[in-house]
């Protein structure tokens, strides 16, 4: 019977549930537990905080402050920093449980078998979140989405628009072309580059999205593939490198969007 199951590492989420027509998926659920521990950890911190720190809290607090100096290397200012902490250790704590949640014991080993086609497949019941193409390309849109509404609200409507689609440089010509008649040639140059900052926004969400799912992915398959080769020993070195590749990946990505924060909140000088 055993051998007979089917189990294969799927680009995609696999359901497990149905709420009514909604669909639960095992990585839908890694994702849930993911939040729920976080949620639990902050109640704990929070409910233990001292006004004088000692022992978790002061490593904690120099974990911090010592984040918040690299991210002013980023932001160029400790003011943006700490408004875009809060969104930056979200996403970070958030995908790195997901990415070490994928390499826990029963996670893709524990499930259930449905049989399709006269034959039976293995479902498990978790699998890691940002293994799952949907979970990370939301996340990537998210952070994208973000940077935008922040740098309407920080810019002006007006000026963030003009980043994409230009068209205060042909409103520009008539006014300068007496004292700069080049502006007649620059200026629409400026608004087909600006057009470009619209691909390169597209870019940004598949860049995140690809490169988190294709790391903790891949890292997925090669820990299946190890186990299928000698269940004992053979693992174990890999499973450290992909608790460091996880961590680096949710440092990566949390630090890409801190930039496109940065970016998208800088006024640009003309």
């Amino acid at each position: 019977m055993l051998e007979s199951l089917i189990h294969e590492n799927t680009l995609y989420s696999e359901p497990i549930a149905h709420i009514g027509s909604f669909i639960v998926t095992n990585s839908l659920m890694t994702s849930a537990l993911a939040l729920l521990i976080i949620l639990v950890l902050v109640f704990l911190i929070r409910r233990n905080l001292k006004q004088v720190p000692s022992g978790l809290q002061n490593a904690l607090e120099i974990i911090i402050d010592a984040s918040l100096e690299t991210f002013d290397g980023i932001t160029g200012s400790r003011k943006k920093s700490l408004q875009f902490a809060p969104v930056i250790f979200a996403l970070f704590f958030f995908i790195l449980i997901n990415n070490w949640m994928g390499l826990l014991p029963g996670v893709g080993s524990i499930g259930q078998v449905i049989r399709t086609g006269g034959k039976d497949f293995f479902i498990p019941y978790f699998r890691g979140g940002t293994a799952d193409l949907n979970t990370t390309l939301a996340l990537a849109t998210m952070g994208v989405v973000l940077s935008h509404i922040l740098g309407v609200v920080v810019i002006g409507w007006w000026k963030y628009f003009n980043r994409f689609i230009n068209i205060q440089a042909f409103l520009d010509i008539p006014k300068k072309i007496r004292k700069d008649p080049m502006v007649i040639l620059v200026n629409p140059i400026k608004a087909f580059v600006s057009l470009i900052e619209v691909i390169g926004e597209l870019a940004k969400v598949a860049s995140l999205s690809f490169r988190l799912f294709g790391n903790v992915f891949a890292g997925e398959v090669l820990l299946a593939s190890m186990s299928a080769i000698l269940a004992w020993g053979v693992p174990i070195p890999f499973i450290f490198l992909e608790l460091l590749v996880g961590f680096i990946q949710a440092l990566i990505f949390a630090m890409l969007v801190l930039t496109y924060l940065t970016i998208s909140t800088t006024v640009e000088e003309n």
